[in-house]
């Protein structure tokens, strides 16, 4: 069947290792969309964080965000949103205090304390790129609790991957396991992890499965690319999964179509074979 709707992950995919867009996507996602094609940029960033690539493509897309939390347009339209319930985040942030350097809460607010956090060290050589760039978003309450006084998008833990993986370990045996679901990326060569803690049932996957049904489409009409953890259930629900060249190894295992890596145009190439019929 033709390709309807496509689901580009950004980091690692549509994104080259330098954090750049390559010209070739770029033109690849216009020309897919001048065909009549839907394209939504799938994302654990949260909106403003999206919206700098967004507008490097000059035609209309829509942005799934915080790992499915919400779904606005490129314009700032909201669509759908899952927001995590601020008793929930309470109690994920008193049962990792261990993890309280890296954590930060996430709120759909316009402008200032999107992001905060309870201590910032604007030098940390992990984050630091990622304060600069998201300064004007970013407060700091201490302590970290006192930050809910509404409902989060997420909870947020950032930090090396094996620290990561054992903040994953504690949230996966916490006996509130059932009040959120959890969206996991690792970058083994940054040795740099992300563990966000989101509303029950939400995912890139069952959000994209939840607008594309909105949309008019189904499973069939969705290719979806992507390289790391929090794509798998995007992958599985679209009836042409793509994996990146430089995707984690656990997904090259499960039998769906490969394309290039970031750094060799790995989503032009697949847009081009699957969607534009070799084009």
């Amino acid at each position: 069947m033709p390709v309807r709707f496509i689901a580009l992950d950004i980091d690692g995919t549509l994104l080259d290792g330098a954090s750049a867009l390559p010209e070739a996507n770029r033109r690849a996602v216009e020309a897919a969309v001048a065909r009549g094609i839907e394209v939504a940029l799938v994302t654990g960033r949260r909106f403003d964080f999206a919206l700098p690539i967004a507008r490097q493509i000059d035609c209309p897309l829509v942005m799934i965000v915080n790992n499915g939390a919400l779904v606005k347009s490129k314009e700032g339209t909201t669509y759908l949103r899952h927001l995590l319930p601020r008793t929930t985040a309470s109690s994920v942030l008193r049962q990792t205090p261990e993890f309280r350097v890296g954590a930060a809460v996430v709120f759909d607010r316009p402008g200032a304390n999107q992001v905060v956090y309870e201590k910032i060290d604007w030098e940390d050589p992990q984050r630091k790129g990622y304060f600069l760039l998201n300064r004007e978003f970013i407060g700091q309450i201490s302590p970290l609790e006192d930050s809910l006084t509404e409902d989060p998008i997420q909870v947020m833990f950032t930090g090396p991957v094996e620290t990561m993986r054992q903040a994953e370990k504690v949230l996966h045996s916490s006996p509130d396991r059932a009040t959120f679901a959890l969206s996991v990326t690792y970058y083994e060569s940054r040795d740099f992890g992300l563990v966000d803690v989101i509303r029950p049932n939400c995912s890139k996957g069952t959000t994209l499965a939840e607008w594309t049904a909105r949309r008019g489409f189904s499973r069939e009409d969705v290719m979806a690319i992507g390289d790391n953890f929090n794509d798998r259930e995007m992958l599985e629900f679209a009836g042409l999964p793509v994996v990146m060249g430089n995707s984690v190894p656990e997904l090259k295992t499960l039998g769906w179509r490969q394309t290039l890596s970031n750094d060799d145009g790995g989503v032009a190439a697949a847009i081009a074979e699957y969607a534009l019929g070799g084009a």
